[in-house]
């Protein structure tokens, strides 16, 4: 499977982004976990969110509980990042992924989609 990230821009600080991931080649398997990945200049691609496919079960990292919201659109086979109130600490290029398990380490993640830039302002 292809994916594709896409939806970054530049936003203040308080304000909100919504990525999508597009995967195109095959459909989504219901045992894949969906993760949204950062990585900022300097540092380590660092785990943000996950959803595994065939469920409901979402998991996030604790920077961005209560911020950020992942959900996917089954028939768009579309995975999607509902991101507010920003802060520049969010400020990365995000990246989506799959695995075949739920995981938060990014070596078990395949098909990584080109990373769309997010910047926020203060």
């Amino acid at each position: 499977v292809q994916l594709q990230a896409y939806g970054g821009g530049l936003v203040q600080a308080g304000g909100s982004l919504r990525l999508s991931c597009a995967a195109s080649g095959r459909r989504i398997f219901s045992s894949n976990v969906m993760g949204w990945f950062r990585q900022a200049p300097g540092k380590e691609r660092e785990f943000v969110a996950a959803i595994r496919w065939g469920t409901v079960l979402t998991y996030y990292t604790d920077a961005v509980k209560g911020r950020f919201t992942i959900s996917k659109d089954g028939a768009k086979n579309t995975v999607y990042l509902q991101m507010n109130s920003l802060k520049p600490g969010d400020t990365a290029v995000y990246y989506c992924a799959a695995a075949t398990g739920y995981t938060r380490d990014p070596r078990e993640y395949n098909n990584w989609g080109q990373g769309t830039q997010v910047t926020v302002s203060s």
